[in-house]
């Protein structure tokens, strides 16, 4: 469950922050995608995720308890219905929320929060790891001196013994 708010709230009253979150929640259901500002982005977040996971459970106490936030039943039917089968293999982050610049009367901060509806594959984020992994042991394995192959020594007992001369031996005076 989302963490309470400390401090002003959107509306003004718990109520109408409630209500103004619903009617963000139906418009973002409705066209996959709405421009608001960055505080209400934020706050729409939590709120449109836990909807989206009651929606991939699909039983009759969940559409319910989503019916008790979003008042419309066709977007309630779209979310049941195509939202959820499409975000079905994805284990979380169903929105995404991208900055844009400031709202021209008032300079306020806006934002883009959409639904994610790219299927999810997961064999390319295990290949994406795969290949940052070899980047890294790559040069780990070019540092490292590459060991010889011990090299056997020939048995040096049938050898014939010369006798080298010595240059810097001391001459014996007698």
């Amino acid at each position: 469950m989302p963490t309470p708010t400390k401090g002003p709230r959107l509306g003004g009253s718990p109520a109408h922050e409630r209500l103004i979150l619903a009617n963000l929640a139906t418009a973002l259901f409705e066209h996959k995608r709405i421009t608001t500002t960055e505080t209400k982005a934020k706050r729409l977040r939590p709120l449109a995720e836990r909807l989206i996971t009651f929606a991939k459970r699909g039983d009759l106490h969940s559409r319910r308890r989503v019916l008790t936030v979003v008042r419309d039943k066709s977007v309630v039917h779209t979310l049941f219905t195509e939202i959820a089968p499409a975000v079905a293999d994805r284990q979380g982050g169903y929105t995404r929320i991208t900055k844009i610049g400031p709202r021209k009367g008032d300079n306020a901060p806006m934002a883009v929060i959409e639904l994610v509806l790219e299927p999810l594959s997961p064999k390319q984020a295990v290949v994406k790891e795969a290949t940052k992994a070899t980047e890294k042991a790559a040069p780990k394995k070019a540092e490292k001196p590459v060991e010889d192959a011990p090299v056997e020594d020939a048995p040096v007992e049938d050898a014939p013994v010369e006798d080298a001369p010595v240059e810097d031996a001391p001459a014996d005076k007698a």
